[in-house]
């Protein structure tokens, strides 16, 4: 009798105790855990294994100082659970802590850090305009060069004209 009932109690423990291989369980985080980021993020996403319920879950971050920095626009879609984030002005370690819920499972509840290291800004020395190279005066040699261009210019153009004269006279 004795061991019909220690045999009962071991079935009865397997049946009744929820099965741990079922359940819902953490895949990826945007940011990923631990990472250190240059560039703040506009939101951070969790993915579950299972899709998760509507209603019920629940995600906060907090900046180093312990005050909250989401802003509290929850969406869920599908196996993704996505909360926006206010700007991020401070250095250091972030904290996102997450409750979220699966149906006929048990709260997957957890959190998970990331390091926020704002680059530092160099200061810049603000343009300053340069001015065009001035020229460094006439060239005599590029005046009479010139002049003579047009010279010539205008000897061939008179040339031309007494040609033109000539050949509608002998028509």
């Amino acid at each position: 009798m004795k061991k019909v009932s220690i045999i009962a109690m071991v079935i009865g423990a397997i049946l009744f105790t929820p099965v741990v291989a079922f359940a819902n369980s953490l895949v990826a985080t945007s940011p990923i855990a631990g990472a250190t980021l240059q560039s703040a993020p506009s939101a951070i996403t969790v993915t579950t294994e299972i899709a998760l319920m509507d209603a019920g879950n629940e995600i906060s971050v907090t900046d180093p100082t312990g005050v909250r920095v989401d802003d509290g626009a929850l969406t869920i879609d599908g196996v993704n659970a996505v909360i926006g984030l206010k700007q991020l002005v401070k250095t250091g370690i972030y904290t996102v802590n997450y409750s979220l819920l699966a149906e006929n499972d048990v709260p997957l509840v957890g959190k998970f850090i990331f390091n926020f290291a704002e680059p530092t800004v160099m200061a810049t020395n603000a343009p300053e305009p340069s001015s065009a190279p001035t020229p460094s005066g006439n060239n005599l040699g590029t005046t009479i060069f010139v002049l003579g261009l047009l010279i010539a210019a205008i000897v061939v153009t008179i040339a031309l004209s007494l040609y033109a004269r000539k050949l509608y006279r002998d028509r």
